[in-house]
């Protein structure tokens, strides 16, 4: 190959093409002896290309080679004898079919590759959904679109859940939360165990016993929560050739339908932190993403937070330097995203010692200068449907003894463990699952959905499906047609909550009326209006909204809404404050109703309580 090399610009990690040279710019002391490897079609190095110890700053090596054609470049670097892929590529090459078995009998090399940044993105605008309208939905794109009525190669894939983008607008979906889609390993290597030498013995003829050869069983990756290529997108999630065309493609068209991007990005702990940083930068001026979940130690949180490239993209993470969840800022972008909303509201749901004052802090937990994100299921732990058929976790078939996954779920299967004919248990599932969704909407922070719950998705009691590459890892759309009461249940609720910006509020309840509009913010009501205490024996509360204090899009004032929650197993009666005038309270949504919750014409009660049935949400309205 005729090619000629110079000194690179030491300007971006990676490669880049400028003039008609590829510049490979990478980390290495000028001590170390460097090169850089070439591939052909069949993985075999065809070139080997040194890089001399002069084209070096400070810890950077950077070179330029005329004569290379950038987009069928197959390269790794060499560094002191190990080869190393490059950990800034743009493109992975050798993964581009999803576990493909090859990889691990023929021993592949993966490889660095080269994604050409053209594409029309059309004038494309970030929609920076405000805190108060976001709604999540959290997906693997796998696991998402293997089952949804997708034939062909388009399964898996970014095209398949493109194709999804309206359902997920009409449910009212306006920010997706996608799991790692940066290249991963999925194959996952059975690890090789070698025994003592006085362990090993050969079976005789005679011998009335064998040793054991345990097959090691081989697992696959579904959610990617491992080491990643950072830069590149996953090729496998591609159903053409080009992965990094098909994500910007998927992107471009949930902004053009008023939806965000949300990437999750796992960090080992072992990553160097200015990559991390990087990385970031990279996916929201390369990809246009809006925002990251990160996961992982050892996380600059602190200069992810502060950076100016990330200043209007959303961060979520579990937890900040108090410092910077005080300041004032035109564009609030960080969220407190972690599990302290779900186990008071399950334990309430689910009869397990739950304080109703926990709960009610919880449904009112809002900060104004940074948000929280709610839910009640994600991927680690049980879908909603198996929350309330499933009183233990069945995690078998991922081949770890069960000890997987979280034992702490606080679960229940109301008297039969799994799937039930019988009438009165699936009544009592379907009416939890209602509660849980009108529980997840109703509260101040930003409700999270995770892929299916609205649909009854079930894992069948695996609550750790990381490696669950099948039926029970993949959301079963066809199976759940029959949840289609609750799909429609999830749309009502969402939609109520856009139409009623008093529950989620930006600014966080004082519960006293400080804007002196004839009612606190937020009150708390029992068999008495105008309760002050939630105490440890109470199971039910009413929670009443004062709409004066929130503006809806045309400039006129909320409505009252007073949420009445009984988790008893009996009824409760609530008593519903009188209301100035000529208002009176309207009845519009009981989870107790199965077949059809959100009243076709609201119900006027006059009388001063409303009986809310036993494990039940109401909603009334005040006009």
């Amino acid at each position: 190959m005729g090619y000629t090399i110079k000194e690179g610009d030491y300007e971006e990690y990676g490669v880049q093409v400028k003039e008609g040279g590829v510049i490979f710019t990478f980390e290495a002391e000028k001590e170390d002896e460097c090169e850089i490897l070439l591939y052909d079609r069949e993985y075999k190095v065809t070139e080997t290309i040194p890089v001399p110890e002069r084209y070096c700053r400070g810890a950077i090596r950077s070179v330029c080679i005329n004569g290379l054609d950038a987009l069928r470049l197959k390269y790794n670097y060499k560094i002191n004898g190990q080869i190393v892929t490059d950990s800034y590529a743009s493109r992975i090459v050798g993964r581009e079919h999803w576990n493909d078995p090859r990889r691990a009998k023929y021993a592949w090399q993966v490889c660095g590759g080269y994604a050409p940044c053209d594409f029309d993105w059309q004038e494309d605008v970030m929609p920076e959904v405000p805190r108060r309208e976001m709604v999540m939905y959290k997906i693997n794109v796998r696991g998402f679109s293997m089952d949804a009525g997708i034939r062909g190669s388009r399964r898996g894939t970014f095209a398949a859940v493109r194709e999804r983008i309206p359902y997920l607008k009409e449910l009212g979906i306006t920010t997706v939360e996608f799991m790692p889609v940066y290249e991963f390993e999925e194959n996952v290597l059975p690890k090789q165990t070698a025994l003592p030498e006085y362990l090993k013995w050969q079976a005789k003829e005679g011998d009335m016993i064998t040793p054991e050869q345990p097959e090691a069983s081989e697992k696959v990756n579904l959610w990617g929560y491992v080491p990643g290529n950072y830069f590149a997108v996953k090729a496998s999630y591609a159903g053409a050739a080009d992965a990094a065309w098909e994500w910007k493609e998927l992107v471009r068209q949930l902004h053009a339908n008023g939806m965000e991007c949300v990437m999750e990005m796992y960090f080992t702990g072992s990553e160097n932190q200015n990559m991390i940083l990087d990385a970031l930068r990279y996916w929201v001026r390369e990809y246009h993403v809006d925002g990251f979940h990160l996961l992982g130690e050892k996380l600059p949180i602190t200069q992810i937070a502060q950076d100016a490239w990330l200043r209007r993209t959303k961060i979520f993470y579990t937890g900040y330097d108090p410092m910077l969840l005080e300041g004032k800022c035109s564009y609030p972008h960080l969220f407190i995203y972690s599990d302290e909303y779900l186990y008071p509201v399950r334990a309430m749901l689910n009869h397990m010692n739950g304080s109703l004052e926990a709960f009610a802090c919880q449904q009112r937990k809002q900060h104004r200068y940074h948000g929280f994100v709610n839910y009640i299921a994600d991927n680690n732990g049980f879908t909603l449907n198996d929350l309330f058929c499933y009183a233990e976790k069945h995690n078998e078939a991922n081949g770890e003894d069960n000890c997987d996954g979280s034992n702490w779920n606080l679960s229940s299967n109301y008297g039969v463990e799994g799937r039930s004919m019988r009438r009165l248990v699936r009544q009592i599932r379907e009416r939890q699952m209602r509660n849980a969704i009108a529980i997840l909407m109703l509260g101040q922070g930003v409700p999270l959905l995770f892929e299916g719950d609205e649909q009854g998705n079930s894992q069948e009691g695996n609550n750790n499906a990381y490696c669950q590459d099948n039926r029970i890892g993949w959301v079963n759309w066809k199976r759940n047609r029959s949840y289609a009461w609750l799909t429609d249940f999830t749309r009502e609720m969402i939609a109520f909550r856009k139409a009623h910006p008093v529950l989620a509020a930006e600014e966080p309840k004082t519960l006293n009326d400080a804007g002196r509009k004839g009612f606190p913010d937020l009150s708390y009501h029992g068999e008495n209006a105008w309760i002050s205490s939630l105490t440890r024996e109470r199971q039910s509360v009413g929670m009443m909204y004062c709409g004066a204090y929130e503006k809806r899009e045309d400039g006129t004032a909320d409505a009252d809404i007073y949420v009445g929650y009984n988790f008893h197993t009996g009824t409760a009666r609530l008593a519903l404050p009188k209301l100035p005038g000529k208002r009176r309270w309207y009845l519009c949504m009981d989870t107790a109703r199965s077949a059809q919750p959100f009243l076709a014409e609201e119900e006027r009660i006059e009388e001063a309580q409303i009986a809310v049935k036993g494990e039940a949400v109401v909603i009334l309205v005040g006009k």
